[in-house]
C-alpha cells in the first residue's frame, strides 16, 4: 500500500476498469493493495462531499480541505471499516464529524457562521431556483430576497435538526443511513426532520 499522496491526483477523468464496482468491493480491493480502487472511491464521492461540507460550513476552500482530510482518514483507517454499514454512511460520518469540529472551532473563536443550503420547506418540496437576471431583474430581486430569508431560517435551526434535514432531504440518505451517520435512532431522525420542516414552514409561512 502506497502513501496518501499517491491518490491525490487529477480526478477529472473517471477511473476505468473498477468504476462500476460497488463501494464495498472497492474497499476490499484497496485493502488488497489496489490504489486504483481507492482513486475510484475518491472520484465517486469527492464532488458530493465537498458540496455537503460547504453546505454546513459555508466556506468552499475549507470544505475542500475537509474533504481531503476525510479521504486521508479513510485511506489510513480503511481496515476499520465494518462492511455491515454502507461505505457512504461511514464516509459521511467522518465528514460530518470534521464539519462539526470546524464549527466548534469557529464558535470558540467567536465567529461561528451557521449557514446552510437551501432545502425543501414545502410538503411538496418545490425547488427554488434563481432565474436568469438578464431576463427579469425584478423577479430575480424578489427571488433573492426569498432565498435570503430561507437561508436565515435554516441558519436559525438548531444543529440537531439541521444536520439530519440536510443529510436526508438534500444528500438523499435514507433514514437509517442518516441515523448511522449521526449516531442516533431512526425514530429520532424522523422526529427531528419532521420538527425541522414544521419550524421552517412556520418561519416561512409568508413565503409559501
Amino acid at each position: 500500500m502506497g502513501t496518501v499522496a499517491n491518490w491525490a491526483v487529477d480526478m477529472s477523468v473517471s477511473p476505468g476498469g473498477e468504476a462500476t464496482l460497488a463501494d464495498n468491493a472497492l474497499v476490499e480491493r484497496y485493502l488488497a493493495g489496489s490504489e486504483t480502487a481507492f482513486e475510484t472511491l475518491v472520484y465517486r464521492y469527492q464532488d458530493r462531499l465537498v458540496n455537503y461540507l460547504n453546505q454546513i460550513i459555508q466556506d468552499y476552500d475549507r470544505a475542500v480541505d475537509l474533504c481531503q482530510e476525510t479521504f486521508v482518514r479513510v485511506y489510513r483507517n480503511a481496515d476499520r471499516y465494518e462492511g455491515k454499514y454502507q461505505f457512504s454512511t461511514w464516509l459521511y460520518r467522518i465528514a460530518t464529524n470534521l464539519a462539526i469540529d470546524e464549527l466548534r472551532r469557529r464558535e470558540r473563536k467567536g465567529r461561528c457562521f451557521l449557514h446552510n443550503v437551501l432545502g425543501w420547506v414545502h410538503p411538496d418540496r418545490p425547488t427554488l431556483v434563481l432565474p436568469d437576471t438578464r431576463q427579469d431583474p425584478e423577479q430575480a430581486f424578489r427571488q433573492k430576497e426569498r432565498l435570503h430569508r430561507l437561508e436565515q431560517a435554516l441558519a436559525a435551526l438548531d444543529g440537531k435538526y439541521r444536520l439530519p434535514f440536510l443529510l436526508k432531504e438534500v444528500e438523499g440518505l435514507s433514514y437509517e443511513e442518516t441515523a448511522d451517520v449521526l449516531g442516533i435512532s431512526s425514530g429520532t431522525v424522523k422526529s427531528r426532520i419532521h420538527r425541522a420542516k414544521l419550524m421552517l414552514r412556520t418561519r416561512l409561512k409568508d413565503q409559501l
